[in-house]
C-alpha cells in the first residue's frame, strides 16, 4: 500500500479549524501527575512501537527502557501490521526516509488508528526539503496522527508558515510556533507539541509550557527523536493526550537537568540520560519542573 500521490502543500488538511478570538487558555503542568503517569509506564510497560530513523534507533529504545516502556523496532512492511496490531502506541519518525519506510508508516498508522491507540508523528527535518514536507503531509492525511512532536521550524512549516530550519535542527523558536501551533491543532485534529528551550503543548484550546532543561541536550542526536518515542509511552497510559504530550516533555527536561549535575559533556550526558529516567520520583519533578 503506497501512500496517495498528491502535491506539495504549505497549509495543512483542513478539519473545520476555528479560530479562537481569545487565544488558548494557558494550563499547568502537575508535578504530582507527571509523577502518576511515570508510575504508570514502569507498572504497565506499554509496547511502544517504533518506526524510526537509523540515526537514533539504538538510543531511543534505551530511553524507553529506561522509563520502564517496551520498546520494538519494526519498519519492515510484511511485518508492521502485525506489531502495530499488538502494539499500545506508535511512533512514526521520518529521519532517514525511503519509499518503503513511508509505505510501511501508512500501513502501520492506519491499523494504530483503526484499533483506537495513539500515534505520534516526528516529522523531522520538515521543510529542509519539498519531499520530507510532502511526505508528511501525506501522513498527517492518511494517517490522522493522534500528536504530532516537532521543533519550532518543523511544526512552523507544517502549519503553512516560514520554518526556516538548518537540516534537522530548527532556526526558530517554540515561542515563535505558538500561535501556529494552535492553527495546526485545529486544522489536523493532532495535539503539537513544540519543543525547545521552551517546550509548547497544545490542542488549540489548552496549551502548557516547560521550561526544564539543559543547553547540552541540543548537543546529543536523537534527543527529540527521544521525547516523541516518551510521548507515545505517556500516551499509552493517559487517554488526555495534552496532558500526556505535556508529561513526557516535562520527563525530558527533568531528565535532562538531573542528567547535567554529573555529565562532563555530552558524550556522559546521555549515559546519565538514561539513568535519571530510571531513578526519576515525584521529588525530582516537583523540585525540577519549571513553567514559565
Amino acid at each position: 500500500m503506497s501512500p496517495p500521490p498528491s502535491s506539495p502543500s504549505s497549509t495543512p488538511p483542513s478539519k473545520s479549524p476555528s479560530e479562537s478570538p481569545s487565544g488558548p487558555t494557558s494550563d499547568s503542568v502537575d508535578p504530582a501527575a507527571v509523577a502518576r503517569d511515570l508510575e504508570a509506564v514502569r507498572s504497565r510497560a506499554p509496547l511502544v512501537h517504533n518506526i524510526t530513523n537509523f540515526v537514533v534507533m539504538e538510543p531511543t529504545a534505551n530511553a524507553l527502557l529506561a522509563v520502564g516502556a517496551s520498546p520494538v523496532m519494526a519498519h519492515a512492511l510484511e511485518e508492521v501490521e502485525d506489531i502495530a496490531g499488538i502494539a499500545s502506541a506508535l511512533i512514526l519518525n521520518i529521519g532517514t526516509l525511503s519509499p518503503a519506510w513511508i509505505e510501511a508508516m501508512v500501513l502501520a498508522g492506519q491499523t494504530a488508528s483503526r484499533r483506537g491507540i495513539p500515534v505520534v508523528l516526528d516529522p523531522v527535518g520538515a521543510g529542509a526539503s519539498a519531499y520530507r514536507t510532502r511526505i508528511c503531509m501525506e501522513l498527517i492525511e492518511t494517517v490522522t496522527p493522534t500528536i504530532i512532536r516537532g521543533n519550532a521550524s518543523e511544526i512552523l512549516t507544517l502549519a503553512g508558515e516560514q520554518g526556516g530550519g538548518r537540516g534537522v535542527d530548527s532556526t526558530a523558536r517554540a515561542e515563535d510556533a505558538g500561535a501556529p501551533a494552535g492553527v495546526l491543532a485545529r486544522a489536523t485534529g493532532a495535539i503539537i507539541s513544540v519543543s525547545g528551550a521552551l517546550d509548547l503543548v497544545t490542542d488549540g484550546t489548552r496549551e502548557l509550557r516547560i521550561t526544564s532543561g539543559t543547553p547540552l541536550m541540543a548537543r546529543v542526536t536523537g534527543m527529540g527523536c527521544t521525547a516523541s518515542a516518551l510521548t507515545g509511552a505517556l500516551a499509552a497510559v493517559n487517554p488526555d493526550f495534552v496532558e500526556a504530550a505535556a508529561h513526557a516533555m516535562a520527563i525530558m527536561g527533568v531528565a535532562g537537568e538531573m542528567a547535567a549535575d554529573t555529565a562532563k559533556g555530552p558524550g556522559s550526558l546521555v549515559p546519565a540520560f538514561h539513568d535519571a529516567l530510571y531513578w526519576m520520583n515525584e521529588a525530582d519533578l516537583g523540585e525540577r519542573l519549571r513553567q514559565p
